[in-house]
């Protein structure tokens, strides 16, 4: 295995919000209907959490499991732990109807942090923070491209494609700089 690099060599910026690229992650794409037999036990092999609730992510630790569709989850460990939880779903999920796919490679992650995270996404996604819940998974947009975020601790995680992580990083350094609209 070549070693993993993040899309952007951890960039960060320091604004009235701290945004860092915190790259390589684990993630594979789950794709199950909700009431295929094994498919909690899947998760739960695979990530340490519960099959999450429409919209919503359940963390165990550094691993999580967000609802993306209703028939995709979207698993997320540590980068070398992939193909062990792809064997533990196949296992679990054996003779059932299922897709598990690994996207680490295809997928760019950011931190937004500090006490106006919110507003830096705020700028970027239709979505009324006051009113996000603390395990929502919201699946957007941040300006033109698609992102998926929730609450982390003290800011929010973003998920986005790869290919346009640099893009990303420009918006969200963009709209966390002192003096820009909402700060």
């Amino acid at each position: 295995m070549s070693n993993a690099v993040s899309a952007l060599g951890h960039a960060s910026f320091d604004g009235f919000a701290k945004v860092r690229e915190i790259g390589p992650l684990g993630m594979i794409s789950l794709r199950a209907k909700p009431d295929v037999p094994g498919l909690a036990d899947a998760i739960m092999a695979a990530v340490g959490t519960s099959v999450p609730a429409m919209r919503q992510i359940e963390t165990a630790g550094e691993r999580a499991a967000g609802w993306m569709s209703p028939d995709e989850y979207l698993l997320i460990l540590p980068y070398g732990e992939t193909d062990a939880a792809l064997a533990k779903i196949a296992s679990v999920l054996k003779g059932q109807h299922h897709l598990a796919v690994t996207l680490s490679d295809a997928r760019a992650v950011f931190r937004i942090e500090g006490a106006k995270a919110d507003q830096v996404l705020s700028k970027l996604s239709p979505v009324d923070f006051a009113t996000l819940g603390p395990k929502e998974l919201r699946r957007t947009r941040a300006a033109q491209v698609a992102a998926a975020f929730w609450r982390d601790g003290d800011g929010f995680s973003l998920v986005c494609f790869r290919s346009v992580a640099a893009y990303v990083m420009g918006l969200l350094s963009h709209s966390a700089m002192p003096g820009s609209a909402l700060d």
